[in-house]
């Protein structure tokens, strides 16, 4: 089981760390993503990461290489956590942010890859 945590209301430009703990004994061979979603819209990737090698993916959406990158996904390896750190968080980051387990441990961009998914965590932006 996953447990997605950290979220809350933030005000523009401030920064959030969401957590992904797993109840599992151990994430090795495992990968983990971080998706969100808004009402009547797909769930869409954030980042993933390779437990094993630390390998990680970023959505296009999220990354270009001319701008600071605002979302950086880290493993916590000691406390089994995955970590989503947010920031200059702007209104259109408002949705709720969900973390996958992928077990065949590669990751991707569909949500269709991950088998287990955290109940969410909402992410409210004030301007």
């Amino acid at each position: 089981q996953l447990q997605a945590s950290g979220g809350g209301l933030v005000q523009a430009g401030g920064s959030l760390r969401l957590s992904c703990a797993a109840s599992t004994r151990s994430l090795r061979n495992y990968a983990i993503g971080w998706f969100r979603q808004v009402p009547g819209k797909e769930r869409e990737l954030v980042a993933f990461i390779r437990w094993n090698t630390g390998y990680t993916v970023y959505s296009e959406s999220v990354y270009t290489e001319s701008v600071k990158v605002q979302f950086t996904i880290s493993p916590d390896r000691a406390k089994r956590l995955v970590y989503l750190q947010i920031d200059d968080v702007q209104p259109k980051d408002a949705a709720t942010y969900y973390c996958g387990l992928d077990q065949n441990g590669l990751g991707g961009q569909s949500p269709t890859v991950y088998e287990y998914w955290g109940q969410g965590t909402q992410v409210t932006v004030s301007s």
